[in-house]
């Protein structure tokens, strides 16, 4: 496929939804590439980021595929590390999650977003060219940059909107993981409302390339789930690598993401971990709750599971008031 139709299906909302074993899952899919959360590429490839390895185990600045793109991405004159820093800049400047509002009215008319939607123009080209593949998975979760993906030249943009329990995603922060570090109840709530409103606003401007899923009714239904998203993408005669609940991963390529993408060999993708039930505190559970219940009821998280693999947001959705994006926590956020 020619780089002018590379395609990307970028995954937007909050942490710890799942986004990094569906991309993994997708990466096993031929032609398709799972960067994991490239917006942190430059961050972190030079230390200044809370993970500096690549989901082969690999520094990025020594892995075969990121050592490349950061190589050739560099505008000539610059080396990649004062480039890096130089993204590092604008990203903070002018793509984090409070500014997707003025990115959907605005466009690229800031010197900052225009040169930023450059870079990613460089680089998923890059990449594309690197790993012979047609499509990449970018589970960057910033929407802010889904936003911004219809104006990069060169590729073909679809939206992932994923979204999990916001008491599951709470419980999961109370927990350590390797270089992600926990978040009390109401700071990973309010982060969970602010991304899920701009990831609405996002999706509601782009309906036709937009896909809402949450990630219990994926881990309920993988195969038909995975099959759903090829056939968004245009992939429908592609091989679905789901086979009941089980997937063979191989080594994958990823910036930054759950320190499960370290993992690979036969999966099985086990079916909704509950234990958020019994283990959430009472008063964590009413923090979240009581922080997010608009949203909950919209997505039917007050009502019984439903197993439904394609669900689109209410069209009269009202988004606005997103928050920014944790930066230097050790959460990559």
């Amino acid at each position: 496929m020619s780089q002018s139709h590379i395609k990307v299906l970028y995954i937007t909302g909050w942490c710890r939804n799942g986004s990094t074993i569906l991309g993994n899952v997708l990466n096993e899919v031929k032609g398709f590439f799972h960067t994991g959360e490239l917006s942190f590429l430059w961050k972190n490839a030079y230390g200044h980021g809370s993970n500096t390895f690549c989901g082969c185990g690999e520094a990025l600045t020594r892995c075969g595929v990121w050592s490349k793109v950061l190589e050739e991405e560099a505008p000539a004159g610059s080396t990649p590390e004062a480039h890096a820093r130089e993204v590092v800049r604008r990203q903070t400047r002018a793509v984090r999650t409070r500014h997707t509002w003025s990115i959907l009215r605005e466009g690229t008319r800031s010197e900052d977003v225009r040169e930023y939607a450059a870079t990613l123009s460089r680089t998923y080209r890059t990449i594309a060219k690197a790993t012979g593949s047609h499509t990449l998975v970018d589970s960057g979760k910033l929407p802010s940059e889904a936003a911004l993906l219809p104006h990069v030249e060169g590729i073909t943009p679809y939206f992932l909107y994923l979204v999990r329990d916001p008491r599951a995603a709470t419980h999961s922060w109370t927990k350590t993981k390797q270089y992600v570090v926990p978040m009390s109840a109401l700071r990973s709530t309010s982060y969970w409302v602010g991304f899920n409103l701009a990831s609405e606003a996002v999706i509601q401007r782009y309906p036709e390339r937009s896909f809402f899923l949450r990630y219990e009714d994926f881990i309920a239904e993988p195969a038909s789930v995975v099959g759903a998203l090829l056939e968004h993408v245009g992939a429908r005669d592609a091989v679905n690598p789901v086979q009941g609940r089980t997937v063979h991963l191989g080594k994958n390529h990823t910036v930054t993401g759950n320190p499960d993408r370290f993992r690979s060999g036969p999966t099985l993708l086990r079916p909704e971990d509950e234990a958020w039930r019994k283990e959430l505190p009472a008063r964590a559970r009413n923090i979240t709750q009581a922080l997010s219940w608009p949203l909950m009821a919209r997505y039917g998280y007050f009502q019984p599971r439903r197993t439904q693999a394609r669900e689109p947001v209410p069209s009269n959705t009202a988004a606005s008031g997103g928050k920014e994006e944790l930066r230097g926590t050790g959460t990559d956020r």
